[in-house]
């Protein structure tokens, strides 16, 4: 690759916009929540947290068929043209929520409009997701030898968020701008409209539109026939993989935006209501837990293209225990289950993105990643758009035991549904790392 000079300048591009796509998906996908509830409470006068959770909801069961029509147009349309149009329309959607206001620091409820806030982040759920899915179909399509390593670089925007937006802002904006996070959006919009400056004008949906081969080789994959097949939705939903996919990885998706979805409603309601008892300070753990899953993302990207698909996924389903654990077991502010739940957040914003797209080539091959994509990823958002909301009701029920011990099943049931696919054949074996062995 590194030979191929107008290859490698593709590559780069590629990777750092993955990084920004990431930044941007993790941070309006789910993270933000976690902002919004500090600073918008009904203690000090602002909605409640069901009314500050519920367009997020909302937005998870419309985005089940998002998916599906976000994959279906790249199909059709290539990446760049409706990537471009729905992060134009998410980026107004932004400044609708600026607009909203509703802050505790100006008045709470008494100074927002709530249809406003509700429509302006329903939008914003819905259009972020189509970021993440063509920074994975960007990847898909430019690489399949480095497919594990260079998803492992696009997904570190993921945890870089969880530093620089959740932990860092959460301090920031409490104390450098008195409990107003409208500048943090403000700064959200310009990225948005940077990132689609910088796709209109510098990529390309494949390699072979630049007059390239994945990975800058110079053959086409070893591994893929003359003709594609476009699997349509029967055919997916046929196939005992496609469900198996669905299990798995529709578990371990839970798993993160259950965890990351309730973390500061948890925590407050550890804090007696006090943002500032357990919260705040939590914070700091998990800036160690996302700057930790810079790191991890690589390394679970180099043992997808070590190991296989597979066994690095065993590897992160296990992995996922540790912050469930730790999170079911506090009772406070205990340093070493926070310890363990820094650890376990690394493990998981650094290793699902990672390796849901990489299993899904792995079964399907470059050519028709989207074609299963669009459709396994939509069932599996079915149960994870309660995932927020199951976790934050029992919480606030003092059910949090139940609703932990909860996800410790489920992640049980992903384990079960992964194990057969060790006996599987990577579609693109002849152009991986571990398939030349």
């Amino acid at each position: 690759m590194a030979k191929n000079k107008k290859f490698l300048g593709n590559a780069v591009l590629l990777c750092v916009l993955g990084i920004v796509f990431m930044f941007l998906y993790s941070g309006l996908q789910n993270d933000q929540i976690n902002i919004i509830q500090a600073f918008i409470t009904e203690q000090n006068g602002g909605w409640s947290t069901t009314m500050t959770q519920l367009p997020m909801t909302v937005g998870n069961f419309i985005c089940i068929i998002l998916t599906f029509v976000y994959g279906t147009l790249f199909i059709k349309f290539g990446v760049k043209k409706p990537l471009i149009v729905v992060m134009a329309i998410t980026a107004v959607a932004v400044i609708g929520m600026i607009m909203a206001n509703g802050l505790d620091v100006n008045g709470g409820a008494a100074s927002g409009n709530y249809p406003l806030f509700f429509i302006s982040l329903l939008v914003v759920r819905c259009g972020c997701m189509i970021l993440q899915m063509a920074g994975f179909m960007l990847v898909a399509n430019w690489f399949i030898r480095f497919r594990g390593q260079i998803m492992g670089i696009v997904t570190l925007g993921s945890p870089i968020f969880s530093v620089v937006g959740t932990s860092g802002m959460s301090n920031i904006i409490a104390k450098q701008f008195g409990g107003d996070y409208r500048p943090f959006y403000w700064a959200i919009v310009i990225i948005i409209v940077v990132v689609c400056i910088v796709v209109a004008i510098g990529v390309k949906d494949t390699p072979e539109d630049a007059g390239l081969y994945p990975d800058g080789a110079d053959h086409p994959p070893i591994s893929e026939g003359v003709e594609e097949v476009k699997l349509t939705v029967k055919q997916v939903l046929s196939m005992k993989k496609a469900w198996l996919l669905i299990v798995s990885f529709g578990a371990f998706q839970f798993i993160i935006n259950a965890c990351m979805g309730s973390m500061a409603a948890y925590y407050i309601f550890l804090g007696g209501g006090d943002v500032s008892a357990c919260w705040i300070p939590a914070t700091k753990w998990l800036a160690m837990g996302a700057a930790l899953g810079i790191p991890m993302s690589y390394i679970f990207g180099l043992l997808d293209d070590k190991l296989g698909s597979v066994k690095a996924s065993i590897i992160l389903g296990c992995c996922e225990f540790i912050p469930v654990l730790c999170l079911m077991f506090q009772d406070g502010y205990t340093v070493p289950l926070m310890i363990g739940w820094g650890f376990g957040v690394a493990c998981m914003t650094g290793g699902v993105p990672t390796l849901h797209p990489c299993i899904t080539s792995f079964a399907f091959g470059r050519r028709e990643y989207q074609s299963a994509n669009r459709i396994i990823m939509a069932i599996q958002l079915i149960p994870s758009a309660v995932a927020a909301m199951m976790m934050v009701t029992l919480i606030s029920a003092g059910k949090s035991t139940m609703a932990y011990g909860i996800l410790v099943v489920i992640i049980i049931v992903g384990l079960i549904a992964t194990f057969p696919m060790l006996k599987w054949k990577d579609a693109n074996a002849a152009d991986r790392m571990y398939g030349e062995k």
